[in-house]
């Protein structure tokens, strides 16, 4: 009841659609009785993108005919294995988590394998042990992505800054790793600070202000999430920067979400461009898989009939690697990288904004 209450407090920006979807009517359960159990964790409840998929969670339960019990670790993957053995006391057959700590959530899914519980990440997939499914994009796409798109935009020559998620996250890791490699190989002359943030806003944006005060020459920024947007806005409107893509002093940004006020932005040209992480499909195919998972199907690697791919990460592991488009103004290519004019109304984000 503490954890329920303390997350029903916190949420924010979808708030209201999150704490109707999350906290529910006292149960927590979805459905009927007589429809499979299974446990659904939130990893967080403090960005718009959590606060999407929590809200998208029920209905796809209800569509799927499963019944649904939801706990809310709040990026503390201790707090995480605590709601594990919780819903391992209420009887779950299946349960889908988004582990920030892709590491330490090892000894979890060893126990939850031994009790034959299926497991579906989502977002993020462990470093080590098995789980019925990873549901997740290809996070290394997300990296060349924006590299591309701020590669075009300044020529191949100037400073960037990359606000980092988290380190001891894959997703962090991969986006970090495949924005450098990118640089380095396909735009030589421009200079990339890493900055890590461990997605919190308030370091992001401290991060960006240090950045911007030692180089005030930067015309980049590549935020990992939209977690970040907020405080990069406020900075450079702070420093006069904040003016439309044909002013000479314009910051070209890229996010990675497609949460509304990415898509606002990019229309009204505060940003210039994000990739479109499927928060829908992320509570669709998560619960898709744990549904599979407890009538005994078994998938293999190869394209899907949902416009993915399944690929063997190593033995026992496979990923749905679902689509996530760069989103831009003008829905141009850049270095190769075609994009999704930020009004396609194919755009989750445009479905709730």
């Amino acid at each position: 009841m503490r954890l329920r209450s303390a997350f029903c407090s916190t949420a924010s920006a979808l708030s209201a659609l999150a704490l109707i979807s999350a906290c529910g009517s006292g149960s927590g359960t979805a459905s009927s009785s007589s429809a499979p159990l299974v446990g659904v964790d939130y990893p967080r409840s403090d960005t718009d993108f959590w606060n999407s998929y929590i809200k998208y969670t029920p209905e796809f339960a209800k569509k799927l005919g499963l019944s649904l019990k939801t706990t809310n670790s709040q990026n503390d993957v201790a707090k995480l294995t605590a709601n594990a053995q919780t819903f391992i006391s209420q009887g779950v057959k299946g349960i889908a988590m988004a582990p920030q700590d892709t590491a330490a959530i090892a000894p979890t899914l060893a126990q939850l394998q031994a009790k034959k519980i299926p497991v579906v990440t989502v977002d993020t997939r462990p470093d080590t042990g098995k789980v019925f499914m990873v549901v997740r994009a290809d996070n290394r796409a997300y990296g060349e992505k924006a590299c591309q798109f701020l590669g075009t935009k300044l020529r191949g020559k100037g400073k960037v800054v990359m606000l980092q998620g988290g380190l001891d996250s894959i997703n962090g890791r991969d986006r970090t790793q495949a924005f450098n490699d990118c640089m380095k190989k396909d735009y030589p002359g421009i200079k990339v600070f890493g900055e890590a943030t461990n997605w919190d806003g308030a370091v992001a944006a401290q991060k960006l202000q240090t950045g911007l005060t030692a180089h005030p020459d930067i015309k980049g920024v590549y935020m990992q999430s939209s977690f970040a947007l907020p405080g990069t806005l406020q900075i450079l409107k702070q420093k006069h920067l904040l003016v439309g893509p044909k002013d000479d002093k314009h910051v070209f940004v890229v996010s990675n979400d497609g949460i509304p006020e990415e898509l606002r932005s990019i229309a009204a040209g505060k940003i210039d461009a994000t990739v479109s992480q499927p928060a829908d499909l992320y509570a669709k195919y998560a619960l898709y898989y744990l549904k599979a998972a407890i009538d005994g199907k078994t998938f293999k690697p190869g394209k899907t009939d949902h416009d993915s791919t399944i690929i063997r990460v190593r033995d026992g592991l496979l990923e749905d690697q679902l689509s996530a488009p760069l989103v831009t103004a003008d829905g141009g290519t850049y270095g190769g990288v075609p994009s999704v004019k930020s009004d396609d109304k194919s755009l989750w984000g445009n479905s709730l904004g």
